[in-house]
């Protein structure tokens, strides 16, 4: 399945630490899911599904699905670093708790063609079940003190990317070194050859 000419490699991202922050960054800085494809390129990409797994089932309503999910977990997420609002922050909570109740797509082991082990799904996923798996995740990573500590929100400029910093001494100040860090650092080299101009 190929990827639009303007969805490149870089822009689906799954550096955040945790699929359901995948997720949010999926909206920054534009909107990536556009296309059925891009979605389930970004399904296989987190690795929800197995590579190969047939999504030729995927359709235009999961595109919203897959929106309207983001937004409930991009709430409850952006609430567990500053204070949450009411009530929309607790609407998005039980809605992330009715689809996290769906079981998650059933994987199962069989043999590959040179004899280990590989890992395929029961049948193909539904639409319901990989939300599924996207909402566990995100009560998991909200409930679990350890995973919530860690969570940041990118210093880059006009950066909404969520992510969890898992890095020795948390020190990470990016959700990305190469795109919002790499930016930052040619910031500062423009601002002190401004300064040594002035």
């Amino acid at each position: 399945m190929a990827l639009g000419t303007a969805t490149v490699a870089y822009e689906l991202r799954y550096d955040a630490g945790r699929v359901c922050l995948d997720l949010l960054a999926t909206s920054h800085p534009e909107e990536r899911f556009d296309s059925v494809e891009v979605l389930c390129a970004w399904i296989t990409g987190a690795d929800l599904v197995p590579p190969g797994a047939p999504l030729t089932h995927a359709g235009p309503s999961w595109l919203v699905d897959f929106r309207e999910l983001r937004g409930h977990i991009g709430q409850l997420v952006s609430g567990a670093v500053t204070a949450p609002p009411r009530p929309a922050y607790d609407i998005a909570l039980a809605r992330v708790n009715e689809i996290a109740r769906i079981a998650p797509p059933a994987p199962r082991a069989v043999r590959g063609e040179d004899g280990s082990l590989v890992r395929e799904l029961d049948g193909p996923p539904g639409c319901a079940a990989l939300l599924g798996a996207i909402a566990r995740d995100a009560v998991e990573l909200l409930t679990d003190p350890v995973a919530r500590a860690g969570l940041r929100q990118c210093e880059g400029d006009n950066c909404p990317i969520f992510y969890v910093d898992s890095s020795r001494g948390r020190r990470r100040r990016w959700c990305s070194s190469e795109v919002c860090g790499n930016r930052e650092r040619v910031a500062r080299h423009r601002r002190r050859a401004a300064l040594a101009r002035a």
